[in-house]
């Protein structure tokens, strides 16, 4: 009996016991909470303050802080920088060139230890999530500040009084409305991106990892992603959007999906403009080992490999456009590359399965629209650059292309381009398979009044060189069974033949066969074609070409010969003949060209 009540008494003083001692860690617990989420947003608030040299502040509502579970919600927080201390930093020329607002309704916390904070000062996270957040970034100033010889110390040094160690694993803000604000122009723009979310893991800053330039914002990788983004043109002829893009700092990879550029629909297009109408779509494009940090700081795109994978380009040629009177040196491809505002070094550039469509309306004429077509383009580009140290090494930019010419024929093509040259020196050479040459009569018909009726290429080939003033070069074209009708315009049937001229056409003008028939050697044209200095780069090109494939069929002159045969002495004087003859057709196009100026 004795022993049941001393057991009775026993149980109910250890209850008694366990009772206060649970009263007291509650009350702890309340008091931890209270005063650590004082001691800690006061820390959290004198850190930001520090770090910033007290140009950003940092509040909050309040912090709900669980010791248990390790996890704080902070609610209604502002990070918003001081424009007193702003303007102060301008005048001593130590601002920086953009100030960053940040807005959020709940950031949770999880994973976090407190009193290692508050005894240690060692802030250790697990995650720091925030949902909706609104980013607000404002450009000021472009021009580049002189170094900072005195007080230049890192993020480390003026915290490490507050803390010794800060190291977050992971850090995601989903669903952020980010505003950009850019005040460094005479008109400022103001651009918003949404759906963008940024996945950052294992942020660190201690003594170990202030200098650790593998990291960027003290984080070992960043994810940056934005999806369904949609813009207008300033003019409001394009629209564009982008599917979704995806930057990651660790692999310096840049990875666009979904690129699409969209003109207005043609007639509303041509009622409000006089250029020249293009559209875009490209599925995927991919930077590879991008170096953003020089993009972030001065807009200059260092790449060493970029690729572009299945889509297609659109150009259509303005009817409307007019009549250029400047010389269109501006159109060269190793000009406007030299005259880049921002730096470009690209190493490599890869194509693949690229469709290029060039359309023209002829006004005068057919009244019909031609398109030429290159299908399927695969390819590399070589040493994209504007850099003047590598141009003096290396100035020679090359290009390898590969095409089905009218969506049908193989189309081989290399060019070259001199990217230091004053001249602005190229090279194009190329090789076109077997064809039936009435697959170009979608473009031929509309753009020339002319319509193959048969004939088969066996190959084309041609070299030539070229810079801003002249073309010189060699073509050779073999085919055979080429026969034509010469068009003219019918407003009931579309076309209609010109029988007496196209007659004369097959039986007197043209060459049927080249070698002509029951002979081996062939016709070989060298070309050279002076540049009126309206014609801009694609068209110099072509009309070199065109000089070189209307002499091998008849329409000029060509000489039978053997490939890389050296030229006779009577040969020399024809090609000074042929170079004169070019100077003459050039003033005769520059003569052309100044009584349009007249007339316009």
């Amino acid at each position: 009996m004795a022993g049941s009540v001393f057991k009775q008494r026993w149980q109910k003083v250890v209850a008694i016991c366990l009772a206060a001692l649970a009263v007291v860690i509650l009350a702890v617990v309340l008091f931890l909470n209270s005063f650590l989420a004082g001691r800690l947003s006061g820390k959290l608030k004198e850190a930001v303050l520090k770090g910033t040299d007290s140009l950003y502040h940092i509040n909050f509502g309040k912090a709900n802080l669980n010791i248990f579970s390790g996890s704080a919600v902070l609610y209604d927080i502002s990070f918003t920088p001081d424009t007193a201390v702003y303007h102060r930093m301008r005048q001593s020329s130590h601002d920086p060139h953009s100030l960053v607002e940040l807005k959020v309704k709940r950031l949770e916390v999880s994973g976090v230890h407190p009193l290692a904070i508050w005894l240690h000062k060692r802030v250790e996270v697990g995650l720091i999530q925030l949902n909706n957040p609104e980013v607000y970034l404002s450009k000021y100033d472009d021009t580049p500040h002189a170094k900072k010889t005195q007080g230049n110390r890192t993020l480390y040094q003026k915290l490490s009084k507050s803390f010794k160690l800060i190291h977050v694993d992971n850090i995601r803000l989903s669903d952020i409305t980010f505003t950009y604000r850019d005040k460094s122009g005479s008109k400022p723009s103001v651009s918003v991106l949404k759906e963008m979310d940024v996945r950052a893991t294992d942020l660190r800053i201690d003594s170990a990892s202030q200098t650790d330039t593998s990291r960027t914002l003290y984080c070992r990788n960043i994810v940056t992603q934005l999806k369904h983004y949609t813009g207008k043109a300033a003019n409001g002829l394009y629209t564009y959007k982008v599917a979704a893009v995806k930057l990651s700092t660790q692999t310096s990879r840049l990875d666009i999906m979904g690129l699409d550029v969209q003109p207005l629909a043609v007639k509303e297009y041509l009622a409000k403009s006089r250029t020249d109408r293009f559209a875009l779509h490209l599925e995927a494009v991919t930077f590879h080992h991008f170096d953003y940090r020089s993009y972030r700081r001065r807009q200059s795109i260092n790449v060493r490999r970029i690729s572009l994978n299945n889509g297609a380009f659109n150009i259509f040629s303005n009817p409307n456009g007019p009549l250029q009177t400047t010389d269109r040196l501006v159109t060269f491809p190793n000009w406007a590359i030299r005259q880049l505002k921002m730096g470009l070094q690209v190493d490599t550039l890869d194509i693949k399965k690229l469709d290029v469509n060039y359309s023209e309306f002829k006004t005068e004429g057919s009244r019909k629209t031609g398109t030429v077509r290159f299908n399927a383009i695969t390819g590399r580009f070589l040493n994209l650059t504007n850099n003047k140290m590598l141009l003096q090494k290396k100035p020679l930019c090359t290009v390898n292309l590969s095409t089905l010419f009218m969506g049908k024929d193989r189309l081989n093509l290399i060019f070259g381009f001199n990217l230091a040259d004053a001249a602005y020196s190229y090279m194009y050479k190329g090789h076109l398979g077997a064809m039936d040459m009435q697959d170009a009569n979608p473009a031929v018909m509309p753009l020339g009044l002319v319509k193959v009726t048969s004939g088969t290429v066996n190959s084309l080939d041609f070299d030539i060189r070229g810079n801003q003033h002249i073309s010189t070069g060699k073509v050779t074209f073999l085919y055979h069974n080429l026969k034509v009708e010469v068009l003219k315009r019918d407003d009931e049937k579309g076309y209609a033949k010109k029988g007496l001229i196209s007659l004369l056409a097959n039986a007197i003008i043209l060459k049927s066969d080249n070698p002509d028939n029951g002979k081996t050697i062939a016709r070989v044209a060298d070309v050279a074609f002076i540049r009126p200095k309206n014609y801009p780069f694609f068209q110099t090109i072509w009309s070199a070409l065109l000089n070189g494939l209307k002499a091998c069929a008849g329409v000029g002159k060509a000489d039978e010969k053997t490939k890389d045969q050296p030229l006779t002495q009577k040969e020399q004087k024809e090609k000074h003949k042929a170079m004169k003859k070019a100077e003459k057709k050039k003033e005769k196009e520059d003569k052309k060209f100044k009584e349009k100026l007249k007339g316009s």
